[in-house]
């Protein structure tokens, strides 16, 4: 028999919207919800809510939205809700060291990494950037320091070889959320075990940038995949092709390709792939975008654009 707590959540995205939904399902109580403040979003730039934001007001739960972690007024209102305990799913936001005691229980967090590699902010995204064959979810106790709290619970999870970053982030987030309601049952019960990370193996999962989109195509066709993998669904891996910004989204390894091309030139144009020169290999491409258009697989996409072997996926912002 598993003891009700009360729960504060603090979650953002889509990632954190599956624990929350878990949470809600479980027999637990989340007293209330903490997210980013509405953010103007799409071509129109109109006010938007958090996906966390959309999920608890579905369900009737209060939801408190600061601009600032260190206010007076939201740490009062959370003190009133007399939390057992809290929870972070990638707020994105670091938690003031009052906030994180607040709770009687205190704070954990769902991290999308198998700590402590890829601490920091875009955990999913560097693991398959970095070419990593397994990652994970870790439940830890929230400190102040980055990412670097004792481990309660982890389950690991191989990448699929072609799988992208958005594809992983919807599968760890299932993974985290069932997660976080086992441990969140056994905090219930009585003490948990609490492992201290590792010294060895720390790595930082540093935000993702514009400039990244960038493809060099003089790397080795693993890296190009990675990165066309690894960059979605922000900043995406882009190349210029006719004068236009052409956004990979979709990829295979091809080991062997034609001598006498230069690295990101077309050398095969097939109705199902395109493939493309590397400093190593080929990249063989398998769905796209191109600027203006919407995403579409390459056998869309070739049955109404012209592409020959020859063509060269320029570096962003270059011409061909």
């Amino acid at each position: 028999m598993v003891t009700p707590l009360g729960i504060v959540f603090f979650g953002t995205p889509a990632f954190a919207e599956r624990s929350l939904a878990a949470l809600v399902d479980s027999p637990h109580r989340v007293v209330a919800v903490v997210t980013q403040p509405d953010r103007p979003r799409g071509r129109g730039q109109k006010l938007t809510p958090s996906p966390v934001k959309a999920f608890a007001e579905s369900r009737s739960i209060p939801v408190l939205q600061p601009e600032r972690m260190k206010d007076d007024v939201f740490a009062s209102a959370l003190g009133a809700l007399a939390p057992d305990l809290a929870v972070v799913a990638a707020y994105g936001r670091i938690l003031p060291q009052a906030l994180i005691d607040l709770p009687r229980l205190g704070t954990i967090n769902v991290h999308g990494s198998l700590l402590p590699r890829w601490r920091g902010a875009a955990p999913v995204h560097r693991a398959i950037l970095a070419g990593d064959r397994e990652t994970g979810i870790t439940i830890m106790r929230l400190v102040q320091a980055l990412d670097a709290g004792p481990m309660l619970s982890r389950v690991p999870v191989s990448i699929g070889e072609n799988e992208t970053s958005a594809e992983l982030e919807r599968r760890l987030a299932d993974l985290g959320a069932a997660l976080l309601v086992e441990t969140i049952n056994a905090i219930a019960r009585g003490p948990v075990q609490e492992t201290p990370q590792p010294e060895d193996g720390v790595t930082y999962a540093h935000r993702l940038e514009r400039q990244e989109s960038a493809i060099d195509w003089t790397r080795p066709a693993a890296d190009i995949h990675n990165r066309i993998r690894g960059l979605q669904p922000w900043p995406l891996a882009v190349a210029m092709l006719h004068g236009r910004r052409f956004a990979l989204l979709g990829s295979e390894v091809v080991a062997l390709v034609p001598s006498g091309h230069a690295p990101g030139a077309v050398v095969d144009v097939s109705a199902d792939a395109i493939d493309v020169a590397t400093g190593s290999g080929a990249v063989r491409l398998t769905r796209v975008q191109l600027e203006g258009k919407p995403a579409m697989s390459v056998r869309q996409f070739v049955n109404g654009h012209r592409i020959v072997v020859g063509d060269l996926l320029a570096p962003l912002g270059g011409t061909s």
